[in-house]
C-alpha cells in the first residue's frame, strides 16, 4: 500500500473513533454508564488508536529504523485494539463482566506487542539525538498495562470502597501515564515543528531530565490508593507536574526564540502559536496541567476516597475534552497534511482547509469547557456542551474536506510534482496564518457564542444564578454580614431556624452531609445547585429584612421535612419580618396549574398510542436470571392529554416483569441514569437491606442478588425517601415466582394498579396530594383507561389467568370482571379457591392492599365485551378499568 494511502487508512480509524465520541455524547442519556461511555470512547478509543499510529511513526523517524513487524504488525495491533475496545464498551453497557475482561485482554495484548516492538526497535537502533523520546512511548505502554488491569478489576468488584480507591489509580495511570507520557514525549519534537521554530539546544536534555520525574510521580501517585494513603496521590501528581513543567520550559524557549544552550544567549525570531494546531496543543497542555494541580489539591483536602472520586468527576471535562480530544485535533491538523498528501502543494492546500476558523474554533471549545465548570444553570451547560461538540464536528468535516481537496491537488500535479519545497518532519507547510487584526473578529464571534450559551441558560432559569436577590423587604442595609453553616441530617436542614439581624446580608454555607442529593432554595429566588453527598456550596441570600422560607426543591423532599425558616430579629413592630414565611410558596395546598385540570377520560389517546403490554410470557427454563434495570426520568403520558415526569425502571411504569420458579437465582444490576438518588427493593428476596437496597447516586450502579424461595407475585420498587413519591412517580414493578405445578392456561395477563397524583403538565407528582392520599387518577399498568381504548383479547371458553398486583402507594384494590366469575383465586402465596381441589364455589373479586398480589382464573362463557375494574368504584371511575374483548 502506498505511504499516503496507509496513513489515510490508519487515521480513518482514528476519525471513526472521534465520530463515535460524538455519537456517545448524543446518546449518553439513553444508555447505562453514560459518564463512563463519554470518557472511554474518546480516550480508550480515539486517543489510544492515534497513539498506536503516531508513536510508531515518530519512532521510525527518530530512530531511522523501521519497526520489526512493519506496517502489517501495526495494522494487526490497530485492529486488535479497536475490536478489544469495542468489546470493553459493549461489556460495560450490557453489564457483562466476562465480555469486558475479554475485551480488556485483547487491548492489553495489543499494547504489550506495541511496547515490545518499540523496545526492540530502540535497542537495535544507533544512537540519535531524540531517540530517547521513544523511551516515553515504551514507558507509557508499561504504565497502560497497569491501568488496564485496574480497570478490569473495577468491573469485576462489587466493593464500592475498593472501587473508589481503584478509580484514582485508574485515572492517574491512564490519563497521566498512557496518554500523558506519550503526548509529552511527542510534543518535545512536534511543538517546534508546528510553530516552524528552531529546536532549542537544550530540548533533548530537558526530555532526559523530565522522564524520571514523570515516572516517579506516577509511581508515588498510584501507591496512594494501593496503600490507602491519599496524600501520596497529591505528592505524586505534584512530582509529575514538575516533570511536565520542565518540558514546558523548553517549549516556551522554542516559541520565544531562545535556541542556544545554557551558556549561550542566541535568540532568533519568536514563533508563537499562530494556527489551529499550535493553539490547540498549547491549550491541551494547559488543561492537563491545571487538572493535575486541582486533583492534587483535592487529594489533600478530601475526607475520604469517595469524596476524592467526587472531586475528579467535574474535571473529566477538561481532561477528556480540553486535553484528550483537543490534543488529538491539534496534532492531526498538522500531521495529516505533512505525511498523507504526497507533495508540498497538496499539503499546503490541505493545511489551509484544516486551519479554517482556527481562532474561532479554539476559543469556542476552550471557552465552553472553562464556563462549563462554573456554577451555571443546567441549560447553560447543555448549550455549552453543544458548542464544544460543534467544534469537534467541524474538525471531522474539515479533515475529510482537507483530504479530498489535497488529493485533488495531488492528482492535478501528475507524476512529477514540484518537490522544491519538500516537507520534512520539522519543515514548514508554508501556510500563512491570519494577521492579528483579522484574528480579532473570530475571537469576538467565539466570545459571543459562549456568552449566548450562558445567557440563554440564565434567561431560562434566572434563580439558578441568584437573579432578583435584592433586599428582602423594605429595609436599609446594615453593612454587616451574617454567615451560617447549614448541614443535612436525614431529611432535615440543620439548623431549622436561622436568626438574622434586620438589614444584614445573609450568607449560607450549605454542606450536603446527608446520604442523598439535595439542594437549598430560598423564597427570594436564591438557590444552590443539586449537590451530591459530600458536596457544598455558598449562597448569598442578600440583604434580609423579612422572614423567608428555605426548602429542598427535589420532588417530595420538602414534604418530608426539608424546610428551614430565616427569621429577622430587631425589625420594627409590624414590619415584613412578621409575614408568613411562605411568600407565595404555599405548603399545604395543591400546586397551581395541575394537570388534573386537563383530565378528560372520555378523550381519545394521541395518534399512535400503544397500550402497555399486559400479556404475560411463561417462565423461562433458565435457573439464573441476569437483568440490568436502568433508572430514567422522562416525560410520559398517563392519560389522554395528560403528561407527567415519570421515574421509571427501564423506561416503563410498571417496570419489566421478572418471572421464574422457586430456586431460581436473580442477579439484577441497577444503573442510575437519573438526576437524583434512587434504589430498588425486591420483596421476592429475603436478605439484609443495608447494601443491596441502598440509595445510589446518578451514574452509579449496584448489584442486587437473591434466590426465589417462595412462590407468589412480589412487588419491587424504589425505596429511596420519600418512598411514596418515588413509587407514585412510577418506580415499581412485579416479580412472579410460579407456584409448583402451576397449570397451563390459554392466556395470561398482568395488571399492576397504581395511583397518580398529578402535578403540572410534564412535571412530577404533587407531593401535597400524595400526603393527603387524594389521587387524581388510578390506573392499571400506568395509563388510565388504556384497556378501554385497546381491550385485552380472549376467546369464549378459553381459560384466562389474570395476575394482579397493587403497587399503591396508598390505595387498596378489589379486582372484578363484570359478567365473569372466578373459579380459582390465588392470594399472597396460597390458593384461596381452586388449585388441586376444585369445588362448587366461586369468587367475585380479588381484594388487595398495597404491595399485595395474586391471580384469578376464569373462562368467558360467550363472546362479548367484559369490563374489568377495581370495585372500589371511585377509583374505577378515576381510570382503573378496562375491557376483555371476547370473540
Amino acid at each position: 500500500m502506498p505511504r499516503r494511502a496507509w496513513y489515510l487508512a490508519t487515521n480513518a480509524v482514528v476519525i471513526a473513533w472521534v465520530v463515535l465520541t460524538l455519537v456517545a455524547v448524543t446518546v449518553h442519556r439513553f444508555v447505562g454508564e453514560p459518564l463512563w461511555l463519554m470518557v472511554h470512547v474518546p480516550l480508550l478509543g480515539a486517543a489510544t488508536a492515534a497513539i498506536l499510529v503516531w508513536s510508531q511513526h515518530f519512532a521510525d523517524t527518530l530512530l531511522r529504523r523501521p519497526a520489526p513487524a512493519g506496517r502489517a504488525g501495526l495494522g494487526i495491533r490497530l485492529i486488535a485494539h479497536s475490536v478489544g475496545a469495542a468489546l470493553v464498551i459493549a461489556g460495560i453497557l450490557q453489564s457483562m463482566v466476562p465480555l469486558t475482561l475479554f475485551g480488556a485482554t485483547i487491548v492489553g495484548a495489543a499494547i504489550v506487542a506495541h511496547g515490545i516492538i518499540l523496545a526492540v526497535q530502540l535497542r537495535r537502533a544507533l544512537p540519535t539525538r531524540f531517540g530517547l523520546l521513544v523511551r516515553y512511548y515504551v514507558a507509557a505502554s508499561i504504565v497502560f498495562l497497569g491501568g488496564i488491569a485496574i480497570g478490569g478489576l473495577m468491573s469485576a468488584t462489587a466493593d464500592s470502597a475498593a472501587t473508589d480507591r481503584l478509580v484514582a489509580a485508574h485515572v492517574v495511570l491512564n490519563a497521566y501515564g498512557w496518554i500523558g507520557l506519550t503526548v509529552l514525549g511527542t510534543l518535545v519534537l512536534l511543538w517546534p515543528t508546528v510553530l516552524h521554530a528552531r529546536m532549542p539546544a537544550t530540548a533533548d536534555r530537558g526530555a532526559r531530565h523530565a522522564l524520571p520525574l514523570l515516572l516517579g510521580g506516577l509511581a508515588v501517585a498510584v501507591a496512594g490508593p494501593l496503600l490507602d494513603v491519599r496524600p501520596l496521590v497529591a505528592a505524586g501528581l505534584l512530582i509529575w507536574l514538575g516533570g511536565a513543567a520542565r518540558l514546558a520550559a523548553e517549549g516556551v524557549r522554542a516559541a520565544a526564540g531562545f535556541v542556544g544552550g545554557d551558556s549561550e544567549k542566541t535568540r532568533v525570531r519568536p514563533m508563537p502559536p499562530a494556527t489551529f494546531a499550535g493553539w490547540s496543543l498549547a491549550a491541551a497542555f494547559a488543561w492537563l496541567w491545571i487538572a493535575g494541580a486541582v486533583l492534587a489539591v483535592a487529594a489533600l483536602v478530601s475526607a475520604d476516597w469517595a469524596s476524592l472520586r467526587g472531586a475528579w468527576v467535574p474535571l473529566l471535562g477538561p481532561l477528556v475534552g480540553g486535553f484528550g480530544v483537543q490534543v488529538l485535533m491539534g496534532a492531526l491538523s498538522h500531521l495529516l497534511p505533512v505525511v498523507a498528501m504526497g507533495s508540498p502543494a497538496a499539503a499546503r492546500t490541505s493545511a489551509q482547509v484544516l486551519d479554517r476558523g482556527a481562532a474561532f474554533r479554539v476559543c469556542v471549545l476552550n471557552g465552553a469547557i472553562a464556563l462549563y465548570l462554573a456554577p451555571l444553570p443546567s441549560i447553560s451547560r447543555v448549550l455549552l456542551s453543544f458548542a464544544a461538540a460543534g467544534v469537534v464536528v467541524a474538525f471531522v468535516v474539515l479533515a475529510v474536506r482537507a483530504v479530498v481537496v489535497g488529493r485533488r491537488v495531488r492528482r492535478a500535479e501528475g507524476d512529477a510534482p514540484d518537490r522544491s519545497g519538500r516537507i520534512s518532519l520539522g519543515g514548514s507547510i508554508g501556510h500563512r496564518p491570519l494577521a492579528p487584526r483579522r484574528r480579532l473578529a473570530p475571537v469576538l464571534s467565539a466570545v459571543a457564542v459562549v456568552v449566548a450559551c450562558v445567557a440563554g441558560g440564565v434567561a431560562a432559569d434566572p434563580a439558578a444564578v441568584g437573579i432578583a436577590t435584592g433586599p428582602s423587604g423594605d429595609v436599609a442595609p446594615s453593612g454587616q454580614t451574617t454567615t451560617v453553616r447549614v448541614t443535612v441530617e436525614g431529611m432535615r436542614f440543620v439548623p431549622g431556624e436561622i436568626e438574622v439581624p434586620s438589614g444584614d446580608r445573609l450568607v449560607l454555607e450549605f454542606h450536603n452531609t446527608g446520604d442523598d442529593a439535595h439542594d437549598l432554595t430560598v423564597a427570594n429566588g436564591v438557590r444552590s445547585a443539586r449537590l451530591a453527598p459530600g458536596e457544598s456550596e455558598t449562597l448569598d441570600v442578600g440583604v434580609v429584612g423579612a422572614r423567608l422560607a428555605g426548602w429542598c426543591s427535589i420532588a417530595g423532599h420538602r414534604q418530608m421535612g426539608m424546610e428551614l425558616s430565616i427569621v429577622v430579629t430587631g425589625a420594627p413592630v409590624g414590619d415584613a419580618a412578621g409575614r408568613s414565611p411562605e411568600h407565595g410558596h404555599a405548603h399545604g395546598t395543591a400546586s397551581a396549574g395541575s394537570a388534573a385540570d386537563d383530565v378528560d377520560l372520555s378523550a381519545e389517546p394521541r395518534a399512535g398510542f400503544q397500550a402497555h403490554p399486559a400479556a404475560l410470557a411463561p417462565a423461562s427454563t433458565r435457573r439464573v436470571h441476569r437483568t440490568t434495570l436502568r433508572v430514567s426520568e422522562d416525560a410520559a403520558d398517563v392519560a389522554a392529554g395528560v403528561s407527567q415526569a415519570r421515574w421509571t425502571f427501564d423506561g416503563t411504569s410498571p417496570g419489566p416483569v421478572l418471572r421464574g420458579r422457586i430456586g431460581d437465582r436473580f442477579e439484577i444490576t441497577l444503573v442510575n441514569d437519573g438526576t437524583i438518588g434512587h434504589s430498588i427493593d425486591f420483596h421476592a428476596g429475603a436478605l439484609a437491606p443495608d447494601e443491596p437496597m441502598r440509595t445510589i447516586q446518578p451514574g452509579e450502579t449496584l448489584t442486587y442478588t437473591f434466590t426465589a424461595e417462595r412462590a407468589g407475585i412480589w412487588m419491587y420498587h424504589c425505596s429511596t425517601m420519600p418512598m411514596s413519591m418515588h413509587i407514585a412517580n412510577g418506580m415499581y414493578g412485579a416479580v412472579i415466582i410460579d407456584p409448583p405445578e402451576l397449570a397451563a392456561v390459554d392466556r395470561e395477563y398482568l395488571l399492576v394498579q397504581g395511583e397518580l397524583y398529578l402535578g403540572p403538565q410534564g412535571e412530577t407528582a404533587d407531593a401535597v396530594k400524595l400526603a393527603a392520599k387524594t389521587p387524581d387518577l388510578v390506573a392499571f399498568n400506568g395509563y388510565a383507561d388504556q384497556y378501554v381504548h385497546q381491550p385485552l383479547k380472549a376467546r369464549a371458553g378459553e381459560r384466562v389467568r389474570v395476575w394482579v398486583l397493587d403497587a399503591g402507594p396508598n390505595a387498596p384494590s378489589s379486582f372484578h370482571v363484570v359478567g365473569g366469575q372466578f373459579d380459582t383465586v390465588y392470594l399472597e402465596g396460597a390458593y384461596r379457591l381452586g388449585g388441586r381441589e376444585r369445588g362448587p364455589g366461586g369468587a367475585q373479586s380479588l381484594a388487595l392492599q398495597p404491595a399485595q398480589g395474586g391471580f384469578v382464573e376464569l373462562a368467558f362463557p360467550e363472546a362479548g365485551n367484559y369490563p374489568f375494574v377495581t370495585h372500589i368504584m371511585s377509583d374505577a371511575e378515576r381510570g382503573a378499568r378496562g375491557i376483555f374483548h371476547v370473540d
